[in-house]
């Protein structure tokens, strides 16, 4: 318990983040976290006493989903044991876009220790917590998957759960299927869970017949999804079924990787729109906890995060100029692939993307029925 912190928005984040890399060539080789954090500061978003240092999960914390032999696996790992093929291939570590790196345990530990930090402040005192290193959905019980070694967001939400709130909502708009939050709680009605994300994408699953149980609510959404038909689905869909379900928490999983400038998705929205999310889910229950997830393009991320935690504190990040020493830091960032080597000035000089407006297409209408059915 910090009680000198007023629990309206509570930023949580580490410096693990800084020179930790997934590795040369791999998407998470970028600055991500760390760029955030800076440009919040630097456009003097961070007032005294709002942001918390993370603390990292225990062991102890981590198998309350996570299989014992896995955890042992990733700090044997970090320590430098080398894996024997079988452990690679029963953690799915090493392999499959999931590296062996330096922090394999600590990096990962870390961003779920401060989902649990959130959820102790909201169960607490309520308000909201961002905790933009969040958001690892991909995790699975005993292994890697899709970048994600631990899931933080299962984690999170079972706390939340122990603390004795009795509904959770999670929404995820990350441009990948939330499936393995999806699949934690497939038979749990107290949890409801519906993700937004991009038709036959990896993991390839989310289909819209897919209920898990009957729990979770999938939207799966065509390419060149727009800022219209984001905003008509939260109007259409996730409100409603937000206020019908009554939470006494929402999880939000904002990943930036459904930007139209990333790389590993086929959508094409302006951060606008996920602010606009952002904006219309804080008071839809007491306690809102925000969480990061995907997103390739460094500079599309830290501008992206950066002006959620701004929406978060009642402040207008589409009408905000970058301040000089936050295009100092955003000039400061560097991408290895094609699309860094030349970036356009627009990435620099602006926080706001412009919006991209657009037709509502069919195929969502269709996904929105579908989610509705009872």
């Amino acid at each position: 318990m910090i009680s000198a912190v007023t629990l309206d928005s509570v930023l949580i984040g580490s410096e693990i983040y800084r020179n930790s890399s997934y590795g040369r060539g791999h998407p998470l080789a970028i600055p991500r976290v760390s760029a955030t954090l800076d440009l919040i500061r630097a456009m003097g978003w961070l007032t005294d006493g709002a942001y918390i240092e993370s603390p990292r999960a225990t062991p102890a914390q981590l198998i309350r989903f996570h299989e014992p032999d896995y955890v042992a696996a990733l700090m044997r790992a970090e320590r430098g044991a080398r894996p024997s093929e079988e452990e690679r291939r029963r953690f799915n570590i090493g392999r499959n876009g999931n590296p062996i790196f330096p922090e394999i345990f600590s990096r990962p530990a870390t961003a779920c220790g401060a989902t649990l930090k959130a959820v102790e402040l909201l169960l607490e005192d309520g308000g909201i917590v961002y905790n933009p290193a969040g958001g690892t959905h991909h995790g699975r019980p005993g292994h890697a998957s899709g970048f994600c070694y631990l899931n933080d967001a299962v984690l999170g939400i079972l706390a939340f759960l122990d603390g004795g709130l009795r509904r959770i909502y999670y929404v995820d708009v990350d441009a990948h299927h939330g499936d393995g939050v999806q699949d934690a709680f497939a038979d749990d009605p107290r949890v409801l869970t519906l993700s937004i994300h991009e038709s036959g994408r990896w993991p390839y699953t989310g289909a819209t017949e897919d209920r898990a149980g009957g729990g979770a609510r999938n939207l799966p959404v065509p390419s060149g999804f727009n800022d219209s038909e984001m905003r008509w689905l939260v109007e259409t869909v996730v409100l409603p079924l937000g206020r019908a379900f009554a939470p006494d928490a929402v999880v939000l999983q904002c990943g930036a990787d459904a930007l139209a400038d990333d790389p590993l998705s086929g959508l094409t929205l302006s951060n606008r729109a996920l602010w606009d999310v952002v904006r219309r889910l804080i008071g839809l229950a007491p306690r809102l906890l925000v969480l990061g997830g995907g997103g390739y393009n460094p500079w599309g991320v830290a501008r992206c995060w950066a002006g959620v935690w701004a929406v978060l504190n009642g402040l207008d990040p589409g009408a905000s100029e970058p301040t000089p020493a936050a295009r100092e830091v955003l000039r400061a960032i560097t991408w290895t692939r094609s699309q860094g080597r030349n970036p356009p000035e627009h990435w620099m000089t602006t926080i706001a993307d412009r919006p991209r407006p657009g037709p509502v297409r069919e195929a969502v209408r269709a996904v929105a029925a579908a989610a509705l059915r009872p």
